[in-house]
């Protein structure tokens, strides 16, 4: 599946624009110090896990969609309450010609 952030995908005609779709994931975090690299990395490390759990929902909901791309992707990360980490990701799941 083809995944951008752009409108469209150079070499490639959308055939059918079929939904917006997204993406959604929560990652528990823990109240670590900012004060040692040690600590932003384990921040990191869940960021990223959220962020990819969130594309694996994208494409799930756009594949139901029969979707083989998604463009105009926007990407969104929020903490609440300083102990989650929200992800969440839109798109518009389309049909391109391959």
């Amino acid at each position: 599946m083809i995944l951008t952030t752009t409108h469209s995908i150079e070499g490639h005609k959308i055939e059918d624009y079929l939904g917006i779709v997204t993406g959604v994931s929560t990652n528990l975090k823990k109240k670590y110090s900012l004060k040692t690299t040690k600590n932003l990395d384990i921040i990191t490390d869940l960021i990223n896990e959220a962020k990819e759990e969130a594309f694996q929902d994208l494409k799930t909901n756009a594949l139901k969609l029969q979707a083989n791309a998604v463009v105009g992707i926007n990407i969104d990360i929020e903490t609440s309450s300083a102990m989650y980490f929200f992800v969440s990701i839109t798109g518009t799941a389309v049909k391109v010609k391959i």
